[in-house]
C-alpha cells in the first residue's frame, strides 16, 4: 500500500538533480535519477473489486480516452488499429469453436492462444 501511496506522491513532485546529488549519487548516476515530477495521475481506492466497481473503472477509462481524442481532434474509438483488429478478429471466430477445429494459421503465439481457448472451452 505504501508504493501504491508513494507513486502519486512522485509523479507529482518528482526529484531535482540537487536532491539526487544530496542522497550522496554518483555525478556520473544524477541524471538518470532525476525525475521532472508535475505529472498528473489518478489513484482510486474501493472497498471491493465488485463488477459494479469494475463497470465503474472502466466507465472512467472510456471517458477519458473519449475526452483526450475530443480534445486532440481524433475519434479515438476508430482508429485504422481497430479497423485491422476488426478484419482479423472476423477469421479467428470460425477458428475458436472447438468441436470444429479448423488448422489455424497464425503466428505461433496467436495459434497458442487460440488452442489454450480452445482448450478452456472444453
Amino acid at each position: 500500500m505504501a508504493n501504491f501511496l508513494a507513486q502519486p506522491e512522485a509523479l507529482a513532485f518528482g526529484k531535482t538533480r540537487e536532491q539526487v546529488l544530496a542522497e550522496g549519487v554518483a555525478e556520473a548516476q544524477a541524471n538518470a535519477r532525476v525525475f521532472e515530477g508535475n505529472r498528473p495521475s489518478n489513484s482510486i481506492l474501493a472497498r471491493k473489486l465488485t463488477p459494479y466497481v469494475l463497470g465503474q473503472l472502466i466507465a472512467m477509462y472510456e471517458h477519458k480516452v473519449f475526452t483526450q481524442g475530443t480534445i486532440w481532434n481524433i475519434n479515438s474509438f476508430d482508429q485504422w488499429g481497430v479497423e485491422l483488429g476488426k478484419v482479423l478478429a472476423n477469421k479467428i471466430v470460425p477458428e475458436l469453436n472447438p468441436a470444429n477445429e479448423p488448422a489455424l494459421g497464425h503466428d505461433s503465439s496467436t495459434n497458442a492462444l487460440i488452442q489454450r481457448y480452445r482448450q478452456l472451452r472444453g
